[in-house]
Formats: C-alpha cells, structure tokens, sequence
C-alpha cells in the first residue's frame, strides 16, 4: 500500500479533492441511520491504527478524526504535549521515527507548519495537517462538502471572507485555485491573508477580491465565511478586537448576499463578536451542517492517505 502526506490542499490536487467530496457524500449516505460507532460495511481500515497527536486544544478535529477512523474499522491512540515526551523536548523527527514503527498514521495539530513538514520528512507513515498556524486543509474539505450538499457548485461559487485573514482563509483561497471558485475578503488593513495563498489562488484561475469594505464582499455572495478573531494561542489584543468589528457577519450583511446563501464557521464561535446571535441560530447558518461533515471529510482524507482513493 502507498501513502500520501495531506499537509496542504495541493498535496492531493483538485481530482483528488473530487473524489474525497463524492467518496464522503457517498459513505455518509450509506450510513444514515447507522449507530455512531458503526464501522462501514467495508471497514477499509480494519486493523490500521493512527496516532492522533496535538499540541494545540481540539474538540471537532479530535473527535471527528477519532470517529472516522472507528467508522473505517481501524483504531485510534491520542497523545498531547502534556502527556507525551514532546512536551519535554524530545525532537519532531525522532517522534515522527519512534511513532512510524508504532501506528499507520500520523495526524498532528501544531501552531508552527515547519513542524508537521518535519514529522513527514521523517515519518515512513502518512502524516496528516489537522491544523497549523498557516492552513487547515481537512476543515476546507468538509466546508466543501457542506456547500455541494446546499446544492451550489463549486466552479464560479462566490464566497465572501470576513474578519483575520488567518489559516482557515489561507486554505480556502489554496481551495479556490484547486476548484476554480471565487473568493472575496475582506479584511481591516494590516490583517490581510498572506499573499502566496493569494497568488496561488488567482494562479489557479480564481478571482480574489481584496477589500476593506464588508457590504462589498457579501454583496451577491452564495456563501459568507468568518472566524474567531482571536486566535488560539494569540494575546486578546483589544486593538485587533477593535479593528474587526466593522467586519461582524450579521444580519445586514447576509441581506446584501444572495437570498440563499449559507453561513459558515469552522467553530468554537464567539456569538455577539464575529457573528450576530441572529445569523448563527438562523435558516441560512449551516454550521452544524458543517461540524458534522468533519468526520466524513476526515474518512476520505484518510483513504486517500492510504492511497485507497482517488
């Protein structure tokens, strides 16, 4: 069996991509009314068993990868910095050697990209981006699924960014290069998304809008996309509070987008900060939707690491 690194969107390509949206509508169509814990009837992963470690807090990336990986019929072992021999300073790629004798696969959820480039340097196992301070490639996976299942097609979709350009946006622009979408931010100056994501996306054939005007990016969007504004791991920084409130996804806003756009949030959310209680709560927030759909886009992530798909 090959394997594959997913650090990045473009590690798999956009006919990868494709297959893990259809494998993922396809499996989770299988299981409708199937209990949680259920292995697929094919368990593709029997016997597997991958090494979930994270430096970085997790409730949906944790879950959702350990609920993928029982539903494929493998295994999981968590490890965090406090409890493991990285939080005392044992190297990225003596981790990554010990843990490729031990598992089948590696999912990390770090703050530096430089480091989860080392543990796969080194791993002779697939090693999956579960988060890093520069992209969240399996989130933009399932953000996809979620917008195909609201019956919009990726090619020409409209999707309007508000508030940090942070590692969400960052690999939903890599996405819109891949799936030839539009992307439009809008951000306070000096929060803008970095510009290689930016340039790869009109690379791609993207058109990227670049504005400090809110109502300008929403205007006619089928899909609008915030964020928290503060970070994990960054100061609660007034100032960048301050700075991003002209940018708050709220009910003004939505009317300036099409009448059946969608919200998106990536979650935890801070309800009353970057989104208005009565967007969240309302018929057009698809967010749970959204959180869900993470254990699917994880199962085919997964395969395709283990070169099962695609």
């Amino acid at each position: 069996m090959t394997y594959q690194h997913f650090l990045d969107l473009s590690d798999a390509g956009a006919n990868a991509i494709a297959a893990m949206i259809n494998d993922a509508i396809d499996r989770k169509a299988v299981r409708a009314r199937w209990g949680k814990g259920q292995p697929d009837g094919d368990a593709p992963l029997a016997g597997k068993v991958i090494a979930l470690v994270f430096e970085k807090n997790s409730t949906r990336t944790r879950v959702s990868f350990d609920i993928a990986m029982r539903q494929l019929g493998g295994t999981v072992l968590f490890l965090d910095s406090s409890s493991s021999q990285l939080g005392r300073g044992e190297t990225i790629a003596d981790t990554a050697r010990v843990l490729s004798r031990m598992v089948d696969a590696i999912m990390l959820r770090t703050d530096d990209h430089a480091k989860i480039e080392e543990m796969a340097r080194h791993a002779s196992v697939p090693v999956i981006n579960g988060l890093t301070d520069r992209s969240h490639p399996c989130q933009i996976v399932a953000d996809l699924l979620t917008v195909i299942e609201h019956g919009k097609a990726l090619p020409g979709l409209e999707l309007a960014w508000f508030g940090d350009g942070n590692n969400v946006l960052h690999s939903i622009l890599e996405a819109a290069g891949l799936m030839k979408f539009n992307v439009r931010v809008a951000t306070p100056a000096g929060f803008e998304p970095d510009s290689e994501f930016v340039e790869m996306a009109r690379a791609g054939g993207a058109t990227v809008t670049l504005t400090s005007d809110a109502s300008e990016a929403a205007r006619g969007a089928d899909v609008l996309v915030t964020d928290t504004w503060i970070s994990m791991g960054q100061a609660d920084a007034a100032e960048k509070r301050s700075a991003m409130e002209p940018f708050q996804v709220n009910s003004t806003l939505m009317v300036e987008a099409k009448s059946d756009a969608i919200f998106l949030h990536c979650l935890p959310a801070h309800v009353g900060e970057e989104v208005s209680e009565d967007v969240f709560e309302g018929s057009q927030s698809v967010v749970f939707d959204e959180a869900e759909n993470r254990i699917h886009a994880q199962k085919s992530v997964l395969l395709w690491s283990f070169g099962l798909l695609g």
